[in-house]
C-alpha cells in the first residue's frame, strides 16, 4: 500500500477544509471519474474508487481525526506507512522519529487538542459508545427529461449490515466480547518517547483490539469476528421533478449499520444530469434555439417550438431579427419542492438559404431592388453614424 495517495491530495483540498469544501470537491471528482461517464476506462474506475475511499474517511469526524493523527494506519490497522504515507515521516531532520508528527506535538502543547502526545490534553471518546454507521454514496446519472419531470430509479448498493448470526457483536453464539486487557477498554495505548531531556507520551490505537476497546476470543464463524457482513441491496429512489445537476437525495437509515447499537447511516444519491442536445437549463429556466427561414422572419409565421412538455406553436412577428429572444411564461422546469415553474426562452436564428436556382436569385434580386433604406432600421442607423463620424473627422 506504499503507493496510496494522501486523501486530501486525492480530493484536492487543504487539510483544514470544512464539510462543504469536502462535499464540493467530492462531487466534482466523483462526477469526473464516474464509470457511467467513462465507460470502459479502468483508470477512471480506479480513481473513482480512490475518491470514494478518501471522502468516506474525511467526511467522518472520528475517522478523519485518526487519519490526521496516525495516517493510513489510523483507519486501516493492516497498513504499514513505510516511506511516504501521512504520519510516516515528517519535518525534515526529524523524519526518523518512528512516525511522529511534530504538528501533533505542538498541537497538544499549545492547543490541548488531545490525541498524539499526552500533556493533560482532551479526552478520547468512548470506543464503546453507540456510533452512527457510515453513509453510502452513490452517483446516479439522469437524462434531461428524467430530471425535469421526475422519475423512479432502482439503484444497487454495497453496504455493511449487522451480522445476522451474532447480532453484530462479532462473537460466536453463546459468547460475548471481552474488555481488551492491553488498553483496558480505552481503545488506545500510550507509549513513552524520549526527546532530549523530555519524556512524552505518544497515543496510538491499541494494536490488540484495533482501537475498539474489546476483543473477541471466539469469533463468529459467519462474519469472522467483525460483527458486520457485506451485502448488496436494491433500493428504489423517487426522483422529484426539477432536480438539478450535482444535487443529492438522502435515503435515511439505508446506509451501513451502526456500531454498539447506534443508528444506520444514510444512502446519499448524488445526481448527474446528462446535457441535452436541444434544451439548455439555467436554474429553473430553459433555453432553446429555433431556426426560422428568411421569409418567416420577414413576413412573420407560426412556428413549432419544443418545450419540456411537448411541442407548442408560437407566432413569430413580422420583421423578426436573427437572435431575437421570446419568452414562454411557465414553460420551464418545475420548482423543486415547491409550486410554480420557470420560463422557457426561445432564441430564433434566421437561416440564410443556400444553393439557389437562377430563377430564385433573380426573384431575390428584384425583391431587394424594390426595398428602400427605410425598410432596414439597423442599416439606416449604421450608415448615418458612419457618415457623421467621417464628416466630423
Amino acid at each position: 500500500m506504499a503507493d496510496k495517495r494522501d486523501y486530501y491530495e486525492v480530493l484536492g483540498v487543504a487539510k483544514n477544509a470544512g464539510e462543504e469544501d469536502l462535499k464540493k470537491a467530492y462531487r466534482k471528482q466523483a462526477k469526473k471519474y464516474h464509470p457511467d461517464l467513462n465507460p470502459g476506462d479502468k483508470e477512471a474506475e480506479a480513481k473513482f474508487k480512490e475518491v470514494n475511499e478518501a471522502y468516506e474517511v474525511l467526511s467522518d469526524k472520528e475517522k478523519r481525526a485518526r487519519y490526521d493523527q496516525f495516517g493510513f494506519a489510523g483507519v486501516d490497522p493492516s497498513y504499514s506507512a513505510g516511506a511516504g504515507g501521512p504520519g510516516a515521516g515528517g519535518f525534515g531532520g526529524f523524519g526518523g522519529m518512528g512516525g511522529v508528527d511534530l504538528g501533533d506535538i505542538f498541537g497538544d502543547l499549545f492547543g490541548g487538542m488531545g490525541g498524539g502526545f499526552g500533556f493533560g490534553g482532551g479526552q478520547r471518546s468512548n470506543p464503546n459508545a453507540p456510533r452512527k454507521g457510515a453513509d453510502v454514496r452513490v452517483s446516479l446519472v439522469l437524462g434531461f427529461m428524467e430530471a425535469a419531470h421526475g422519475c423512479t430509479k432502482t439503484i444497487t448498493i454495497s453496504k455493511q449490515d449487522a451480522c445476522p448470526a451474532c447480532g453484530g457483536s462479532g462473537a460466536a453464539k453463546g459468547t460475548s466480547p471481552e474488555t481488551c486487557p492491553d488498553c483496558g477498554g480505552a481503545g488506545y495505548v500510550n507509549r513513552n518517547l524520549r526527546m532530549g531531556g523530555m519524556v512524552m507520551q505518544q497515543r496510538q490505537p491499541c494494536q490488540r483490539c484495533g482501537g475498539k476497546g474489546k476483543i473477541v476470543k471466539t469469533p463468529c464463524a459467519h462474519c469472522h469476528g467483525t460483527g458486520k457482513v457485506s451485502v448488496k441491496k436494491s433500493l428504489e429512489v423517487k426522483i422529484p421533478a426539477g432536480i438539478g445537476d450535482d444535487q443529492s437525495i438522502a435515503l435515511r437509515g439505508q446506509g451501513d449499520a451502526g456500531a454498539n447499537g447506534g443508528p444506520a447511516g444514510d444512502v446519499i444519491v448524488i445526481i448527474t444530469v446528462r446535457p441535452d442536445p436541444m434544451f439548455e437549463r439555467d436554474g429553473y429556466d430553459v433555453w432553446v434555439t429555433v431556426p426560422i427561414t428568411y421569409s418567416q422572419a420577414v413576413l412573420g409565421a407560426s412556428v413549432v417550438v419544443p418545450t419540456v412538455d411537448g411541442k407548442v406553436e408560437y407566432n413569430v412577428p413580422e420583421g423578426t431579427q436573427s437572435g431575437a429572444t421570446f419568452r414562454l411564461r411557465g414553460r420551464g422546469i418545475q420548482y423543486l419542492g415547491g409550486r410554480g415553474r420557470g420560463d422557457q426562452y426561445v432564441k430564433v436564428v434566421v437561416e440564410i438559404p443556400r444553393k439557389l436556382t437562377r430563377a430564385q436569385r433573380d426573384a431575390l434580386a428584384a425583391f431587394e431592388q424594390s426595398l428602400k433604406d427605410d425598410n432596414y432600421e439597423q442599416r439606416k442607423g449604421f450608415f448615418k453614424n458612419l457618415r457623421d463620424k467621417f464628416e466630423k473627422n
